[in-house]
């Protein structure tokens, strides 16, 4: 068996295993914790922000979802929802990567794995960006620096503060050089708000990895981090596989982070819009 087959069975049984658990709870009415098990009502899910009532574990959110936490109906503008990434190396792995595009824009609703516009918190005027999990793993290529670049040059023109959710796993290897060209890209650019004397508040989710974090995810003015979200550039196998030690506990998770200075903050998702609001007016005095 080869070792594309293997991992291919693997994910079969994955998938397999995920279908008889969705099944158990009829409806869909229900939904399991992933950390402590709990069975929880949808609606209270949602009214509870999309946190385990019993253990405190935050569930990934959608852009989308994050906004309506955030903004008031209609309060949020999106600019450049039009750009769309491309095969442009005619890359093709066990997919065509044109496809895998296709497929992740109907899943997940979205042009790409960024969603980017401008909005009010209170009567405080942002750019923001929300990156989006489901669209390819949140990974960046070529539009999500574009989109984060453009974001930068309005937040710029128009003296606004600029905020970034970030989770992703990366950059996307199917663009190669491209995509890892998009960290250079997006530093500069906020190099470029720094020397406008404008403040930049990156919020770490769960989890925020690779490229990203090696990037703009760290570079805020102000960097808040969600409980428990895994943060860092490799993962912390692939870690312990390369220095052959093992890693004490947490390592890797916001708590850990900020015990060892790399987070300002570790701010439970009924307290964020309340934390952005009072950091924005620090910085706005």
């Amino acid at each position: 068996m080869s070792i594309h087959d293997w991992f291919k069975r693997k994910k079969l049984q994955k998938e397999a295993e995920y279908t008889r658990e969705r099944l158990d709870i009829p409806g869909n009415l229900w939904v399991k914790c992933y950390k402590c098990g709990q069975a929880i009502f949808a609606k209270d899910l949602m009214a509870n922000l999309k946190v385990c009532p019993k253990c405190g574990y935050h569930f990934k959110l959608t852009a989308a979802e994050r906004i309506a936490q955030l903004f008031p109906k209609n309060s949020f503008k999106e600019i450049n929802p039009g750009l769309t990434s491309t095969n442009f190396l005619k890359f093709s792995d066990t997919k065509d990567y044109g496809k895998r595009i296709e497929d992740s824009m109907l899943k997940s609703g979205l042009n790409d794995a960024i969603v980017t516009g401008l909005g009010k918190l209170d009567d405080l005027d942002v750019a923001m960006g929300l990156m989006n999990f489901s669209f390819m793993g949140g990974s960046m290529g070529s539009v999500v620096g574009e989109k984060f670049a453009r974001l930068v040059e309005a937040a710029v023109e128009k003296k606004f503060p600029v905020v970034i959710f970030s989770t992703s796993g990366g950059a996307r290897m199917q663009e190669s050089i491209m995509s890892l060209m998009q960290m250079a890209k997006t530093s500069a650019a906020l190099g470029r708000l720094r020397e406008n004397r404008l403040p930049y508040i990156s919020v770490l989710t769960d989890p925020t990895t690779g490229g990203v974090s090696a990037s703009f995810a760290m570079l805020g003015d102000v960097n808040l981090a969600e409980p428990n979200a895994l943060i860092g550039f490799a993962g912390p196998r692939v870690i312990e596989q390369t220095i052959r030690q093992k890693l004490p506990p947490g390592f890797q998770r916001s708590e850990f982070l900020l015990e060892h200075g790399m987070v300002d903050r570790v701010c439970e998702r009924k307290d964020l819009r309340d934390t952005l609001v009072k950091l924005l007016r620090f910085f706005k005095d």
